[in-house]
């Protein structure tokens, strides 16, 4: 109003001024500057500034009845001196007065003027507040964020910018040279800037008004002709066609500013060869979420740093609207089945070729090209069932994938498996709930997005993850709701404004900071990402949902969606990295102080630093089994190979050679009986006593304590080496053939050299003999039960079954000493006769029995005998020499255990050469090979390396990590600003 009445009292002015004070006068003072002039001589204006005469007429409008008042005929004047000078007071104040009325009376009229002509404008035009969200909100709260009234201050007066007007030129001429190169935005700007006239429809009433009145009186007149009605859907009509100009024109300008970054990136990755690579800021923020999903520390230190996560039900949509934002197919795809089985960070950068590979990889997979998309989603679903252990169905283990291409919104997205209602057959049964743990895992994070992903063409009453992230996030802070399906929800849904009432938050009860609809394909997993796009485009464009305005602009297309998700991403990111850094470094500074009061004096080493320093001194102990001394491998080979075969030896060899009548007969049952088990056992079970005999000594090299320097946190790690290292070794099987030949030799060979060997012969069957005749009399004991002697002083008795045997013992001990002779075996008639003597005093007795004591009872005399034929063979080394010519003492059994005694020594000499020369370094190459692969199995190792120490150190190093990582991302994150 105010501008209206500044116009027409400024027009008036103007008028009267050139009309009433067009006077000639001749001055002396020329060379002064004209508002000089008028200033100190008033009278006398410059004759060079002569003004020709003027005929300027006025319509004015009578404020009272609007008619046009007289024409009012100007005077012609010249300009020059005015001679009479009478009463020229008067005659000024006179003509003051005069223009003070006209001033005001015409003031008064034109604003009341204005002000009827404002009113009937305003009457006539719609009200276009519902009109107001085609302007971004952040157009309306400009007057919040910027105080105008100083911006116009500081803004220069005339004069300044007069003197800026050369320097304006040279600039412009230069813009002019580049024309060229900028005319294809240049012109599209051009175009944005010369339709700017839509922003009337967005102004306030009386602005609209105010502007409409420059059209004239006859655009007044049109407007009355037309109805309200047609003029909203002209309007409306209008507005959509506008709309839907600038979304061509911007999708233009977008492409080809696509297009110049990405040739500015290729550019730029033309040098990577020639400088160090820098790493990208999302980069950087995503190796400090690698190492925290690893991390879990004992001190509730939370990770609470921001990332996207994408929630929903299963089959709402959750990996289509992730591909569409990182536009490529890149997931594994069914219809209707689980396939999403853990969770998926996808870490979206901008570059110069699309391309995706995985954090444990170096590969790269190129997203233009079909067959490696093919090999991506193959890979992901390869990783996904690898990482679901077994009895289960989903796992809670990261899979880590990193997508860069050129206009891709940088961000951090974690895909979580969809939300189900029902276990189906096939799945593990707490299914569900492993779901929902997961999910609120990753949601009660304070500062995580929630990507809240819901099918819009299923009813509303159907959602379940609805009331999960109402429940995370009750206030509706840090969702963001997204209905996918949009098109199949247009043509299903009986209301539309039911879609319109979930979009506006208004149907579910969660809350959220943006609503979007997006549709993401036809239901075909075959349709490429662009095909996708033009038709969620061509939709929208033809939606009745928009045109009806039950959708904005800004709320459709995954685009708007991307950029809002981004936007919401970094500004979360700055607002929380920085109080994230502090509490890793209060952490750090906790467990450093636990450290040093704990572990004062021992550095911290972390699990894979202590398996570094445990496979080190493994590897010592198997070179020191090298250092063992050629006499302890044999003696310890050759008593264990005795320990082994001696009852063989005793029980099939000598005990059956020595029931026969002659010395011919023994050597010849001898030499059967050798060669067979030669051939047969004898080899096979001495490469099993030194296998045993090598994995002894191993096992007492790295059990056995080091003094102080013994570490026992390694004890576990030593054992689970050592029985991998034994399991993998075989010995080689060559040597049982070769051994055979040796030992066949060593068997032959009976001829005793010297006593020496002789009465060497004679103890070590002494000795056998011996450990046998102390094993058969401890049996006998144990069968009849003690003596007299036990039961009186420890007051113990015989069993009945005792008593039995005791009576039985006693009667075949009556059969011996009758026939000192007897043979090894019972008769039936002398069965029969001991069981009737039994019977005679009162004692039933089995056969059986008799005969099982009978061999006990033998097998003592048989060994007593022997051991005094050993006696008396001791001065036979004369007849030997002889071959027991003219002599009734016979000693073979001498020459038997002789011979077994050197075939022992021989075969622990060629053993030990097998372990020394071959088979301690096939062991050492074992172990070496089960460290390496222990060191690449982390399970394997936290497994075998545990303690609080241990998981200190461990704490500590993923703490300074983190902390560094975030210091440098945060130094990154300021120099971006």
């Amino acid at each position: 109003m105010w501008r209206t009445r500044a116009a027409a009292a400024c027009v008036i002015c103007r008028s009267l001024a050139n009309s009433s004070y067009g006077i000639k006068r001749k001055s002396a003072l020329q060379n002064l500057h004209l508002v000089s002039r008028s200033i100190h001589h008033p009278y006398y204006p410059s004759s060079k500034f002569q003004r020709p005469p003027l005929r300027i007429s006025i319509k004015l409008f009578s404020s009272l009845n609007r008619l046009p008042l007289r024409k009012t005929k100007l005077l012609n004047v010249k300009h020059g001196y005015q001679f009479h000078r009478n009463f020229w007071l008067a005659r000024l104040a006179s003509r003051l007065l005069k223009v003070r009325y006209l001033i005001l009376g015409s003031a008064v009229g034109g604003g009341y003027t204005a002000k009827k002509t404002y009113d009937q404008w305003k009457d006539m035009m719609p009200d276009l507040n519902e009109y107001k969200w085609i302007v971004p909100d952040f157009v309306w709260e400009l007057d919040e964020h910027i105080d105008f009234e100083k911006l116009i201050k500081a803004l220069p007066d005339a004069d300044d910018l007069a003197k800026l007007l050369p320097d304006f030129d040279k600039i412009g001429e230069s813009f002019t040279s580049l024309k060229g190169f900028f005319s294809p935005g240049y012109n599209l700007v051009s175009e944005v800037i010369g339709a700017s006239d839509l922003l009337l429809l967005l102004g306030s009433p009386g602005e609209t008004a105010f502007r409409a009145t420059d059209q004239g009186y006859d655009n007044d007149k049109q407007f009355k002709k037309i109805s309200d009605k047609e003029k909203i859907d002209q309007l409306q009509e209008e507005l959509l066609r506008t709309q839907l100009k600038y979304q061509r024109m911007l999708e233009r300008l977008e492409k080809e500013n696509k297009e110049l970054r990405k040739l500015v990136l290729q550019r730029d990755d033309k040098g990577i060869h020639q400088r160090k690579l820098k790493k990208s800021l999302i980069d950087m923020y995503s190796e400090v979420l690698d190492i925290l999903s690893d991390y879990d520390a004992s001190y509730n230190t939370q990770d609470h740093l921001p990332r996207v996560v994408v929630v929903g039900d299963q089959s709402a949509g959750k990996t289509s609207v992730l591909e569409m934002i990182a536009q490529a197919r890149i997931f594994p795809r069914g219809s209707g089945e689980m396939m999403t089985r853990s969770p998926v960070k996808v870490t979206l950068s901008e570059g110069p070729h699309h391309v995706a590979l995985f954090k444990d990889s170096s590969r790269e997979f190129d997203l233009t090209k079909e067959e490696d998309l093919a090999a991506l989603r193959n890979e992901i679903e390869i990783r996904m069932r690898n990482s679901v252990k077994e009895g289960c169905t989903v796992s809670t283990e990261t899979i880590s994938l990193s997508v860069k291409g050129p206009g891709l919104q940088r961000m951090v997205l974690v895909d979580l498996p969809g939300v189900i209602s029902t276990v189906t057959s096939g799945m593990a049964p707490d299914t569900k709930e492993t779901i929902f743990s997961i999910s609120k895992a990753y949601m009660q994070n304070p500062n995580a997005i929630i990507l809240c992903i819901q099918d819009g063409s299923v009813d509303a009453e159907r959602s379940i993850v609805t009331d999960l992230v109402s429940q995370m996030d009750p206030q509706g802070k840090r969702t963001i709701f997204v209905l996918t399906k949009v098109d199949l929800a247009e043509k299903n849904v009986a209301s539309p404004s039911r879609i319109q009432q979930i979009i506006e938050g208004k149907l579910f009860p969660m809350k959220a900071l943006g609503y979007f609809a997006v549709v993401t394909g036809k239901g075909n997993s075959s349709e490429s990402i662009e095909s996708i796009k033009e038709y969620e485009e061509e939709f929208f464009q033809n939606s009745k949902l928009l045109k009806t305005c039950m959708l904005k602009a800004h709320q459709v297309t995954t685009k708007n969606l991307s950029l809002a998700v981004s936007d919401c991403f970094w500004k979360m990111v700055r607002e929380s990295v920085e109080q994230q850094a502090d509490a890793f470094k209060a952490t750090r500074f906790n467990l450093e102080t636990e450290w040093k009061n704990n572990y004062p004096r021992l550095r911290e080493l972390d699990r894979n630093e202590l398996f570094e320093k445990a496979k080190n001194e493994i590897l010592d102990e198997v070179i020191s089994l090298t250092q063992v001394t050629p006499k302890h491998w044999e003696e310890i080979l050759q008593k264990t190979l005795w320990e082994r075969v001696s009852t063989h030896v005793i029980e099939n060899i000598y005990l059956p050679a020595a029931q026969t009548m002659n010395s011919g007969t023994f050597n010849t049952t001898v030499d059967i009986k050798l060669k067979q088990w030669t051939d047969k056992q004898l080899p096979n079970k001495a490469v099993e006593v030194a296998w045993e005999t090598l994995q002894e000594e191993f096992s007492r090299f790295m059990t056995e304590p080091k003094g102080k320097e013994h570490d026992d946190i390694f004890d576990k790690l030593k054992q689970a080496v050592k029985e991998e290292s034994i399991k993998r070794h075989k010995w080689n099987e060559r040597a049982e053939d070769s051994l055979r030949v040796i030992q066949h030799n060593a068997l032959e060979d009976r001829s005793i050299s010297d006593k020496q060997q002789w009465d060497a012969a004679i103890h070590f069957m002494e000795e056998t003999l011996q450990s046998r005749l102390k094993d058969t009399e401890s049996v006998i004991e144990d069968m009849v039960g003690p003596d007299w002697k036990k039961r009186w002083l420890y007051w113990i008795g015989r069993t009945k079954e005792q008593n039995i045997r005791n009576e039985t013992k006693n009667e075949l001990e009556k059969l011996i000493k009758c026939s000192e002779e007897h043979a090894a075996y019972l008769a039936n008639d002398e069965v029969t006769t001991v069981r009737k003597n039994l019977e005679a005093r009162g004692v039933t007795v089995d056969p059986c029995l008799i005969k099982d004591t009978w061999h006990q009872i033998y097998r003592r005399y048989f060994l007593k005998t022997a051991l005094n034929h050993c006696n008396l063979c001791r001065r036979g080394f004369y007849y030997y020499q002889r071959h027991f010519v003219d002599s009734e003492l016979e000693c073979n059994d001498i020459v038997l255990f002789w011979r077994i005694q050197r075939m022992l020594a021989i075969t622990a000499n060629t053993l030990r050469q097998q372990l020394t020369n071959t088979e301690v370094r096939r062991l050492e190459k074992n172990v070496k090979e089960v460290l390496e692969d222990f060191a690449e199995d982390n399970e394997k190792k936290v497994k075998l390396l545990t303690g609080k120490r241990v998981q200190l150190a461990e704490d500590l190093k993923k703490v300074r990590e983190i902390q560094e990582k975030l210091e440098a991302f945060i130094e990154a994150l300021h120099q971006e600003k």
